[in-house]
């Protein structure tokens, strides 16, 4: 027992010879050895400046000019000759309807123009004929050779022939009425495009029958594009305001920025757009106003009914704007590490708004112009621990 606790003893006090010898010749070689060293931060003096933030708001794309393509007339659908997607000009045929009633109709009412016209002619001659003999008899009346019973009944067949001709001519109109019906159904059955743009989805297949109820599908007019969105009422005050004039909103209106739209995919619109239409009622249950930018749309990426995020670029004038990393989070509190006289920090708590770049922060309060703060490193900062150092605070002032 004694020589095992005699080993261990002395293994212990070789150990520490080992140690001691290391630092001296470490010392005696002329070796640093490491010092610990304090942490450092980065700081900034507070103050006001002019910013753009932009505004974001969810947004919904319409063609400008979105059209439902319906047919005029029953039937059954004979061919498609578009794909969804496509993009087609105005006047580009798109469906067929079978026209086969349709040229029949036509055909009878041009039928019934002609018989109409024969009649109308029949009467003319008629008229002209009782006119011939009206006048014949008043000739001979004047000269007593025949009786005024006779001059009489030629004149009420001569007005009877009169309006004959007049039922003739109604007639006839109406045939023409019929025939240009007939024609309009007939075209009816050749349904085309009213507008350049992209096909949407096709809700029918070849053989289906068809009506005028029957939505076949949406032609979007993407030459321009709208953006639906709504936006707070105390945002766009100005331009809402009860005194406001049609003019004045008008103008208003003309002199807001240029906005962006952004992809659900984050991707951005290469082409700006501009807000045209502004609702001047307030929806009393959200408190914002209806508003549509309109974009152009070159190259047709921008396709009806897609999502997004329309940027609006509003000034800020006179604003405390500090480093996102400066304010750090604790639970339901933000707070900045303000720098005092003696170089150690300490907390302040901030509320802050969000400056629309991703980088800084509005603050609202809670700092006061020529504050300093802590920027880079707050968030491993402690109460009363020191972030200028005398070479720092020295250089500082």
């Amino acid at each position: 027992m004694n020589f095992l606790f005699f080993n261990a003893f002395e293994s212990k006090i070789c150990k520490w010879s080992a140690l001691l010898l290391t630092a001296f010749c470490l010392t005696t070689c002329g070796v640093d050895m490491p010092k610990e060293t304090e942490s450092s931060f980065e700081t900034m003096t507070v103050e006001k400046k002019d910013i753009e933030i932009p505004i974001k708001f969810s947004a919904k794309m319409r063609g400008q000019s979105d059209v439902n393509i319906m047919p005029q007339v029953s039937g059954q659908l004979m061919k498609i000759y578009v794909t969804e997607g496509q993009q087609v000009s105005r006047g580009q045929t798109l469906f067929t309807i079978d026209s086969r009633n349709a040229q029949h109709e036509l055909q009878s009412a041009q039928a019934n123009l002609q018989a109409a016209q024969a009649n109308l002619q029949a009467a003319q001659a008629q008229a002209n004929s009782a006119k011939l003999e009206y006048e014949s008899n008043k000739n001979l009346y004047e000269k007593k050779i025949v009786s005024s019973y006779t001059l009489e009944n030629s004149l009420n067949a001569y007005r009877q022939a009169q309006a004959a001709v007049a039922q003739a001519q109604a007639a006839v109109s109406q045939a023409q009425a019929a025939v240009s019906r007939a024609r309009v159904n007939l075209g009816f059955c050749t349904i085309t495009s009213p507008v350049s743009g992209i096909v949407g989805e096709i809700n029918v297949t070849a053989g289906d029958q068809v009506s005028p109820m029957t939505q076949m599908t949406v032609v979007s007019g993407n030459q321009q594009m709208e953006a639906l969105f709504s936006v707070p009422e105390s945002i766009l005050e100005e331009g809402v305001s009860s005194g406001a004039t049609k003019s004045d909103k008008e103008q208003y209106i003309a002199e807001l920025p240029e906005v962006t739209f952004v992809m659900k995919n984050g991707t951005e619109y290469p082409h700006k757009g501009r807000i045209t239409s502004l609702t001047g009622v307030v929806d009393a249950a959200t408190g914002s106003l209806s508003c549509i930018a309109t974009f152009p749309n070159p190259d047709g990426h921008l396709y009806s009914g897609i999502q997004g995020t329309v940027l609006l670029p509003m000034n800020r004038a006179n604003v405390m704007v500090i480093p996102q990393a400066a304010v750090v989070r604790l639970q339901d509190k933000s707070l900045v590490y303000k720098v005092k006289s003696d170089s150690t920090a300490t907390a302040v708590t901030v509320t802050t708004t969000e400056a629309g770049n991703g980088q800084d922060v509005i603050v609202t309060s809670g700092l006061n112009v020529g504050d300093r703060i802590v920027t880079v490193g707050a968030n491993n900062l402690q109460e009363g621990q020191r972030v200028l150092f005398p070479k720092e605070a020295k250089k500082e002032d």
